[in-house]
């Protein structure tokens, strides 16, 4: 029904416009005309030939106003769906059809544009009472005239208005539109300075009152997808908030659908952002940063008389104002309904200031709050971070010992690996020199045997031919003694060759035990070379079996007493052998770590060394 009428205000402008006698009535044509356009500016499927069927009895008469009502009623109005048509538009056909005859060119060079008397043209019905012809009562025009002095930041003059009611008394019943443009162009309404700053301020009201914009203007929101901040041109209805690139409004990036659901909350600063606050819908809750915390509040007022709209089912805030101030102006005395109107309007516009001051100091507070409580956790969360960092102190120092331990490790296993790898290879040239040395003992055996066997042999034949000389001297005397006899001759001749036969022999054999000699001395040279690399490597496999620790070299090495009875001379082998020995013995017993089996090979290869020298020595 509110939307009913307020087309019917507009469409009562087009419908006088056509009556150019005055009569109260309209031709057909006219109004197939009056009808098209409405047809098209509400969106609404054309029907010419309800017209022709609705008017048939008086095809050649003009219609009333009222004769035209039932079928505005019934074939227009009644289709008409809210949403479905910009109104705006609508009321700029009424208002290019109307102004035609009554826009007076006297008016056109006041201070409005023509711009600006169309949204006065629009205010006007917005605010004019409910009867034909349509009028502002004085009370709704000083209402209107405040509004775009508060929107102009400037202080109304209530002067103005009492000097042209007192001139014209006829005005304290009501103005009329065309009245209220040629007042305000005259200037006798209001001061008007600067037309640019009037044009803005009467556009604000516009969007105000007639679009019901709650509130509009610069914030930052947070992205759904990238989550980055992004300013934001926003728009407030009653149902719906819209944000766009800038206020120009040509690109729209989205909007926030309102329902009874919604909810609006403050949430502290983050991410560098302060005076936030959140619309919480079912489908998702959108992040906004306020300029200040007069700008959050207001919002988040505006935000919530919104939903109280909705859940109200009412879809504008200045047509219940206005129904309000109707109430007020019934039930008041006439003297003093204007006087009350704007005591009410005072007191309610200091109730809502000391209301955002009450809520700027609790936010305030609630800021100081949250801003200590931070302190405390940015304190305990430095104290958090000093632990931590100390532990990382301690964890690396603890990590770089023990670096240092693996890498002494590691060196130290080296070592071991090194001395391992040298103790196999002394271990090898040790079994080899031992058995070049058993090789060396077996083929001076084998001389010695020889030697011996050639000296035996060498004995016999010196016997032999000592034998033979006695038998020859022996014969030689006894042919002296006798005369030869060619027997005797011959014996003697024999003897003579066997002499001289084992002569030879002899010498064949001190020949041979010379060669045995030498190759005797040479066994007995390869065995003493042999039993020098033995010991050489004996000592290095001992020094290696037993490695000698810093403190070993002065703190734990026993001290070899010398005990030879003259100390200008030198050991021999065989005193040498004894005496390492028994070094060897006490050393073993002083060491936890050499075995007895290791005792007993070291000992033993020193017997076998002092063997070989007791050989050589014989």
């Amino acid at each position: 029904m509110e939307l009913k009428s307020e087309l019917l205000k507009s469409i009562w402008y087009a419908f006088t416009s056509l009556d150019v006698e005055q009569s109260g009535k309209v031709s057909k044509s006219q109004l197939k005309v009056l009808s098209h356009n409405l047809y098209t500016a509400l969106n609404i499927p054309h029907d010419p030939v309800a017209l022709e069927e609705h008017f048939r009895d008086d095809d050649d008469g003009p219609v009333s106003r009222q004769g035209y009502m039932p079928y505005l009623n019934k074939y227009i109005l009644d289709k008409a769906k809210e949403g479905t048509f910009d109104k705006e538009t609508f009321d700029d056909l009424c208002w290019m059809m109307t102004s035609k005859k009554n826009y007076k060119p006297s008016v056109s060079v006041g201070v409005c544009s023509r711009q600006d008397c169309f949204k006065l043209f629009c205010l006007f019905n917005l605010l004019s009472e409910d009867h034909y012809p349509l009028i502002m009562i004085p009370a709704e025009v000083e209402y209107l005239l405040k509004k775009i002095s508060t929107a102009m930041n400037l202080e109304w003059d209530p002067k103005l208005l009492e000097d042209l009611l007192s001139q014209d008394p006829s005005l304290r019943e009501g103005l009329s539109v065309w009245m209220l443009l040629e007042h305000m162009n005259s200037g006798r309404l209001l001061h008007i300075n600067n037309m640019e700053a009037f044009s803005l301020a009467l556009d604000d009201v516009f969007q105000e009152m007639y679009h019901n914009v709650l509130k509009k203007g610069y914030m930052w929101k947070k992205g759904h997808v990238r989550r980055n901040w992004n300013e934001r041109w926003f728009v407030l209805k009653s149902s719906n908030i819209s944000y766009y690139v800038c206020e120009d409004m040509k690109e729209k990036k989205g909007e926030i659908l309102l329902d009874e659901n919604c909810v609006v909350e403050a949430i502290p600063d983050k991410e560098g952002k302060r005076c936030l606050f959140c619309v919480k819908t079912y489908t998702r809750t959108y992040e906004i940063s306020a300029s200040d915390l007069k700008q959050r509040v207001e919002w988040m007022q505006a935000i919530q008389t919104a939903l109280r709209l909705l859940r109200e089912g009412k879809t504008s805030q200045h047509h219940e104002l206005k129904l309000r101030r109707r109430e007020q102006r019934e039930s008041s005395p006439r003297g003093r309904a204007e006087e009350h109107s704007l005591q009410e309007l005072q007191e309610e516009k200091e109730r809502q200031e000391q209301e955002i001051e009450n809520i700027i100091q609790h936010q305030r507070k609630m800021e100081a709050q949250r801003r200590e409580a931070e302190e405390k956790e940015k304190e305990r969360q430095r104290e958090v971070q000093r632990d931590l960092e100390r532990q990382l102190q301690e964890a690396e120092k603890a990590r770089d010992s023990m670096v240092v331990e693996m890498a002494e490790k590691d060196r130290h296993a080296e070592q071991q690996r090194k001395r391992i790898k040298e103790l196999e290879v002394t271990q090898e040239r040790l079994e080899a020199a031992l058995n070049a040395e058993i090789q060396a003992r077996m083929e001076e055996e084998k001389a010695r045997l020889e030697q011996e066997r050639l000296l035996q042999e060498e004995e016999e034949k010196l016997k032999q031919l000592q034998r033979l000389q006695q038998e020859q001297e022996a014969k030689l005397q006894e042919s002296q003694q006798e005369n030869q006899s060619p027997e005797l001759q011959q014996e003697e001749n024999a003897s003579t060759s066997a002499l001289n036969a084992a002569s030879r022999e002899l010498e064949t054999l001190r020949e041979t035990r010379q060669r045995s000699n030498q190759h005797l001395e040479e066994a007995q040279e390869k065995l003493r070379t042999a039993s020098r690399h033995v010991k050489h490597w004996n000592v290095q496999l001992n020094r290696l079996m037993r490695p000698i620790t810093p403190g070993d070299r002065f703190g734990h090495r026993p001290t070899m007493k010398r005990t030879h009875k003259d100390p200008d001379k030198a050991f021999t082998s065989r005193e040498f052998v004894t005496k390492y020995q028994t070094d060897a013995n006490q050393e073993s017993r002083l060491s936890d770590g050499q075995s007895s089996e290791e005792d007993g090979e070291v000992q033993g290869q020193l017997e076998a060394v002092s063997l070989s020298d007791a050989d050589r020595t014989a």
